[in-house]
């Protein structure tokens, strides 16, 4: 006589998940139980699909969960301002306010895209709350308060849920992540305009081979840069403290040239001058700390222009750098493919430099790349992949790239894979900058 032996359960959860085998054993089964496996033909879930899955289970009527739903994400448009986005997102869960606050690009920059940065600070598995940096100060104020509130929600079951399966996961290998990076070498730079041009470009090629750095065309290549040192002087003057104060094993100057941000002053820079001054001037450094503008210029002020704005004011040099913001890699679309010249990438840079009052600021990594780096230098570096930003998958299908104004970089890598692969189909591009 034949026993019949149940069928082993099937591996619903991704070998790549971060979970113990214990884990893994528990959620296989629980999954098993929540799905007709007879029927469903499921053999592995998504993070998404199961979290999903178990929130349609355990949450709301009809398998949705306010936690999950967006709604659509009408907020998610960057040319919306953030007081239009956050009307939108309104009555929606902080996970959603929190997508609302941030800068809509999903440009990677923060290590996630929009949805998923949010997700992560709601689960807890991401604790810095200053990584959309094309969000700015708006962002940063919103997403500060919102955080103050989350602090105090009740732990819901999708919280636990994306905390498992969509923000925990491994940094990757070197040079995948802003949070596991690897080094590339410059091996030159080349300036592109003729004498006379409004324009400033670099083309700076970098040497990939033994960084374990690998691209495709369309993704964005991340550096982690250096503030100009004549800044950081500039600063230090400013501020009456001696360049070589220890912080921690380091001196302020390092600290200042490549630990923390110098544009623009944080509020909490404008909350440290409060503690430290008195009269008008605690309440005016109060002000900007909130977001008020009581002089028309808050716009205008760097960290050496905030110095400035409280002459005489020398707040200790510890507590200085704990207000400053830290110094973020700086992402460019690759403009080359690696099928053209493997080991290599290129990027086409242009300079930022422009004038406020009388003193020239300067864009951190442009201008880094455009003077204060030699061919042989060697710098942290990682690749950001794209988000659906590519070229078809049918070398003949016709491309037509339009980049008004946003620069020429990712098309030229395009154009090159096409050449580099033969693709018969035509291609058009359309790019226009200034004049």
């Amino acid at each position: 006589m034949t026993k019949n032996v149940p069928a082993p359960i099937p591996s619903l959860v991704p070998e790549t998940a971060p979970f113990s085998e214990e884990q893994r054993t528990w959620l296989n089964g629980f999954f098993a139980g929540l799905i007709s496996l007879d029927n469903s033909g499921v053999t592995a879930l998504t993070g998404d699909q199961a979290a999903a899955l178990l929130n349609g289970r355990l949450g709301a009527p009809g398998g949705a969960n306010a936690e999950d739903d967006d709604g659509g994400a009408p907020w998610h448009d960057q040319t919306l301002p953030i007081a239009e986005r956050m009307k939108l997102a309104d009555g929606k869960p902080l996970r959603w306010k929190l997508m609302a606050a941030m800068a809509q690009q999903d440009c990677g920059q923060c290590g996630y895209d929009c949805k998923n940065y949010s997700g992560a600070i709601v689960s807890g598995a991401e604790e810095r709350l200053n990584l959309c940096v094309p969000g700015g100060k708006e962002t940063a104020r919103m997403v500060k308060a919102l955080a103050e509130e989350l602090k105090n929600a009740p732990k819901t079951v999708t919280s636990a849920v994306a905390a498992a399966t969509t923000a925990a996961t491994p940094a990757g290998a070197p040079g995948s992540s802003r949070d596991s990076p690897s080094f590339a070498k410059v091996i030159s730079r080349k300036l592109l305009n003729k004498p006379g041009s409004e324009k400033e470009t670099w083309h700076v090629v970098f040497d990939l081979n033994g960084s374990g750095i690998e691209y495709t065309v369309g993704d964005a290549f991340g550096l982690f840069p250096q503030n100009d040192p004549a800044l950081a002087d500039a600063v230090i003057k400013a501020l009456g403290a001696p360049a070589d104060f220890p912080i921690g094993n380091r001196t302020l100057r390092e600290v200042l040239i490549d630990g923390v941000s110098l544009s623009p002053a944080p509020d909490m820079l404008f909350q440290l001058f409060s503690y430290i001054t008195g009269g008008g001037r605690r309440q005016k450094a109060r002000a900007l700390s909130t977001g008020e503008d009581p002089d028309g210029d808050a716009a205008e002020l760097d960290v050496l222009a905030a110095i400035e704005k409280f002459p005489g004011i020398r707040p200790d040099p510890e507590a200085f750098i704990e207000a400053l913001d830290p110094l973020q890699p700086r992402l460019y679309s690759i403009s080359s493919s690696p099928k053209t010249v493997p080991g290599q990438v290129t990027l086409t840079v242009d300079t930022v430099r422009y004038k406020i009052r009388d003193r020239q600021r300067l864009g951190v990594c442009s201008t880094m790349l455009a003077e204060r780096i030699e061919p042989g230098v060697v710098l942290k570096a990682y690749v950001q992949k794209a988000h659906a930003f590519g070229l078809p998958a049918d070398p003949n299908v016709p491309v037509i790239m339009i980049g008004p104004g946003t620069g020429i970089a990712p098309f030229r890598a395009f154009l090159h894979e096409r050449l580099a692969v033969r693709a018969s189909g035509r291609n058009w591009l359309f790019f226009g900058h200034q004049r």
